[in-house]
């Protein structure tokens, strides 16, 4: 057994990969694999820890792969980094770096290694056989050569200083972690509209609520159905199943985050690991788009127009399932996002292609941003994995601010109807009465739309409640869909045709997916 001192030392080794040369390192593609750390065996009960420093230009590469040589014997790793944070000029890049950890297994992309990412909300991990760090999966610590990942999203004009410090602790393993994976589905709940919010964060990755507080905070906005969507990691997919119940679906996701956008994987089988590495310029989406819908999820781009670094959508729509085109309390990125997303509506007219339905989701991370602000309103055979996802990919959704809010909106003619997501087919000329129902959106304004524009307004009385009709035809509108919106900051009603350098437009309470009109 060796003594409390040499059981705690430790080895410095100085590693710089920068744009005048790499030292040790091999550059492929967007990543840099530097010169491997080894670490020798050593008696149970001891530890030895080594540190890495270096440092990163401007351009650097997207990740940085510091390989780690595990000996056998080892149950615990842990991993501490920091890096230089120097004063820039307003409106200039500042230092940003992320972190995570890749195994023996590799770090092929989608390959098996993935063990762990916490991006840049935290300073250190440590993963064993029967705990992890959150956004850490559990398990043992295998003999070979392990990766952590270092990801400088930001690098300053003056570069980036890092120091990581690996340890590892020699012993057997202790009782292996057993994840507990929530339901498929609830029991009891046949057809019938459901409330969920699908996209929410946790302790897992960056967010501040753990998963109980999340469910609970569900559970407060009277939602039916909620998505856990941590960046970039599964870790916290097997603490949910304790926490759901019949009066709550709990849907295992990852929201990815690429270098060209942000996307969310619904309803992924649990404990699935979504790669994340790559930018729109590579194949790495189409490839994990294909595993996403090949397990039975869904692909949905998220904040599209979010304006921070990395953040706004570069990959097209293709192979998305829907489109998050209303995230949090309306802003101007939504109105992008919207008036977007109205264009690909009348674009798949146009072309008679497949159409994507909106979302919309709180992308709530701690207080004060309110779960369920704003959820989907889904209709569904069954509150269940499969139907809720078969409501959302088919349209069959509207988007409310909150549970107070309701609305109804239908389109019939000759004695049929049509509702959300559906299309009623009728001669072009065929008179077709558009109908909805609202309550909850006081001196609120309904707006009718169609692949002309807006075509109806009308002001809600000040209990909230009301309801319109209008007649049209297939040949003057190829899809009607309806919003309700809040009275503007001074208290004036939205006017959505008026022109000037203020929108005039409050802030939107309800959208709905499309109703289409006239043969396909």
């Amino acid at each position: 057994m060796s003594s409390p001192c040499k059981a705690h030392e430790a080895e410095s080794v100085f590693l710089s990969p920068s744009r005048r040369g790499f030292l040790a390192a091999a550059l492929a593609g967007a990543a840099v694999t530097l010169a491997p750390m080894s670490f020798a065996a050593a008696d149970s009960g001891s530890s030895r820890t080594k540190t890495i420093t270096g440092h990163l230009d401007p351009g650097a590469a997207d990740f940085v792969y510091l390989p780690v040589e595990v000996p056998a014997g080892v149950n615990k790793i842990s991993v501490s980094y920091s890096y230089s944070k120097p004063t820039v000029t307003p409106g200039l890049l500042s230092n940003a770096c992320d972190i995570g950890v890749f195994d023996e297994k590799g770090t092929d992309l989608a390959g098996k290694g993935f063990r762990g990412w916490s991006g840049g909300f935290r300073t250190e991990f440590f993963i064993s056989a029967a705990e992890a760090t959150p956004g850490y999966l559990p398990g043992p610590v295998g003999k070979g050569t392990w990766n952590i990942a270092l990801g400088p999203y930001q690098v300053a004009e003056q570069g980036m200083d890092y120091t990581v410090n690996v340890t590892l602790e020699y012993g057997p393993d202790a009782t292996p972690f057993r994840p507990q994976y929530p339901p498929k589905q609830a029991k009891g709940r046949g057809p019938a509209w459901y409330r969920g919010d699908a996209h929410l964060h946790t302790i897992y990755s960056d967010g501040k609520r753990t998963p109980a507080e999340v469910a609970a905070g569900a559970r407060a906005a009277k939602l039916d159905f909620m998505i856990s969507t941590d960046h970039n990691t599964p870790a916290s997919h097997g603490v949910w199943g304790p926490l759901a119940g019949d009066d709550l679906l709990i849907l295992t996701g990852e929201e990815v985050t690429t270098r060209n956008g942000h996307y969310l994987a619904l309803g992924i089988e649990p404990g699935d690991w979504i790669d994340w590495r790559y930018r729109a310029r590579d194949k790495g989406f189409e490839q994990e788009a294909q595993h996403i819908h090949a397990s039975g999820g869904l692909v949905v781009p998220a904040h599209p127009y979010c304006p921070y670094v990395a953040c706004r959508w570069k990959f097209g729509y293709d192979d998305a399932d829907a489109v998050e085109v209303w995230t949090g309390p309306w802003t101007a990125d939504d109105e992008y996002a919207i008036n977007t997303w109205d264009s690909m509506l009348a674009s798949s007219v146009r072309t008679g292609g497949r159409w994507v339905p909106a979302m919309g989701n709180s992308d709530a991370h701690s207080e004060p941003q309110v779960i369920g602000l704003p959820h989907n309103v889904v209709n569904a055979a069954a509150l269940s994995h499969d139907a809720i996802l078969d409501g959302i990919r088919n349209g069959r959704s509207w988007i409310a601010e909150s549970a107070g809010i309701s609305l109804d909106f239908t389109v019939s003619a000759a004695g049929r109807k049509a509702g959300v997501g559906e299309r009623l087919d009728v001669k072009a000329d065929a008179p077709v009465t558009v109908s909805i129902d609202v309550s909850g959106v006081p001196n609120g304004v309904i707006r009718i739309i169609t692949d002309e524009g807006q075509t109806q307004q009308v002001t809600l009385p000040a209990s909230g409640q009301g309801t319109h009709t209008w007649i049209t035809t297939a040949q003057l509108s190829a899809y009607v869909r309806a919003e309700v919106r809040h009275p503007m900051a001074d208290g004036t009603a939205s006017n959505g045709t008026n022109m000037g350098t203020t929108l005039l437009l409050g802030p939107m309470a309800a959208l709905t997916n499309p109703i289409f009109l006239g043969a396909k």
